[in-house]
Formats: structure tokens, C-alpha cells, sequence
């Protein structure tokens, strides 16, 4: 298949799809736009004006978890579960971490101190959900790697470069997401899943929308 991936340079929807074509080791092309001057071409093809976008052999997918799972079934191996009702409560859960990546993004955005920490504590409670199927061991495996892994690294990429930034964003994990991000962070397909400068350009990008978190040291 000839596979070309269409991104925004710190899109963590787009992240999940590269995460996923490396660990697959599924040769890829990977293109980058700006999506505030989008090209002409991108808007014709993307009937949502946003990324990811993925052409195979000329076909247009859209969406990032629709792209995951086009992957999965394409490639071998496969990282969903078999058992239907455990896959259909992968993608539910995939689905609970687009919020938190729409609710990380709003946090990081803020612009003002209380309105960051507001933001902050309902992240926190937010990930007290996963807890249970943590617990239950549905998934965060050691061993066997699952598309929630491609979907959640993203996110804590990001909270854990924020932290770095400002220390005021330092989430307090429940112990068990602890570890599920910590295993994460350390895998070689979400290392190598975003340019070598993301540090810099992600505070960049802060910067310049004017985020509390990065303009407060400032005198």
C-alpha cells in the first residue's frame, strides 16, 4: 500500500496514527501543513478541515480512530483484542481519551492562572476513570501492546512536557496511570513519533496563543 499521512506538526490525533505505523513498521510518507493556511488541496479532500488525514493508494480516511483501526486490520500483527466485547470497549475508552486530549489542550490554553488550575483539577478527576479497567487489567499490559496505548502516549507526552514548562501542571497521577504512562513514554514508536525539536515547538506554539503557563515567568 502506498500510505500518506497528512498532519498538523503537534497534532496528538495525528501522533496516535504514527505511533501506530511504527510499531507496525508499516512504511509511511508524512506530510505537514499548517492548518491556520491550510493548502487548497487539504480542503478539498478533508470534508472536516482537520488532520489526520491518511490516503492509501489515492483513497481519502479521515478521523483518527477510523485510521487506527484501518491499520490494525490491515497489518499484522494486530493490537485490538479478538474477543468482541473487549475490542468494543477499547474504542469506547479510545473515545474517553479524545476528550482528555480536548480537555489537556483547554488546560494548556489558559489564560489565566485560576482558569488553568480549574482546568487541572478536572483533568485530575477525569483520570480517576481509568483506574478500573487499569485495575481489571482490560488494558495498560506490560507485555502485549494495544491500540489504547497508541491513543493515550499522546497524552501523556503532553502533560508531561507541561509539567516540565510549569510546575504548577504537575498531574498527580493515581498510581496505577502512573506506571501506564511512565511504560509508555518509554517505548521506542512513541520516542520516534514526533519531530526531534516537539519540546521546543510545542512551547512555541503555547507562545504564541498567549498560554498562562509559559507568559507567567515572564516579567
Amino acid at each position: 500500500m502506498n500510505i500518506k499521512l497528512v498532519s498538523f506538526l503537534l497534532c496528538p490525533f495525528v501522533q496516535r496514527s504514527v505511533i501506530l505505523l511504527e510499531k507496525k513498521q508499516i512504511r509511511y510518507q508524512l506530510e505537514y501543513i499548517d492548518l491556520e493556511q491550510p493548502p487548497a488541496w487539504f480542503r478539498r479532500l478533508s470534508p472536516m478541515g482537520k488532520v489526520p488525514l491518511m490516503m492509501v493508494n489515492g483513497a481519502v480516511l479521515f478521523e483518527s480512530a477510523v485510521i487506527l483501526d484501518f491499520l490494525d486490520e490491515s497489518f499484522l500483527p494486530r493490537f485490538h483484542p479478538s474477543d468482541n466485547l473487549k475490542r468494543a470497549q477499547h474504542k469506547a475508552w479510545i473515545e474517553f481519551g479524545s476528550s482528555l486530549l480536548v480537555a489537556q489542550h483547554g488546560m494548556a490554553l489558559a489564560q489565566d492562572m485560576e482558569a488553568m488550575l480549574e482546568k487541572k483539577d478536572r483533568l485530575e478527576n477525569e483520570l480517576l476513570h481509568l483506574l478500573p479497567p487499569l485495575e481489571q487489567g482490560l488494558f495498560g499490559d506490560a507485555v502485549r501492546f494495544s491500540l489504547v496505548d497508541a491513543a493515550y502516549a499522546p497524552l501523556f507526552m503532553r502533560l508531561d512536557l507541561l509539567a516540565q514548562i510549569n510546575p504548577s501542571l504537575n498531574i498527580q497521577y493515581p498510581g496505577p496511570v502512573a506506571e501506564w504512562a511512565e511504560r509508555l513514554s518509554s517505548l521506542p514508536c512513541v520516542k520516534g513519533s514526533v519531530v526531534d525539536d516537539f519540546p521546543q515547538q510545542y512551547r512555541g506554539y503555547l507562545e504564541k496563543k498567549g498560554a498562562w503557563l509559559v507568559m507567567a515567568d515572564r516579567p
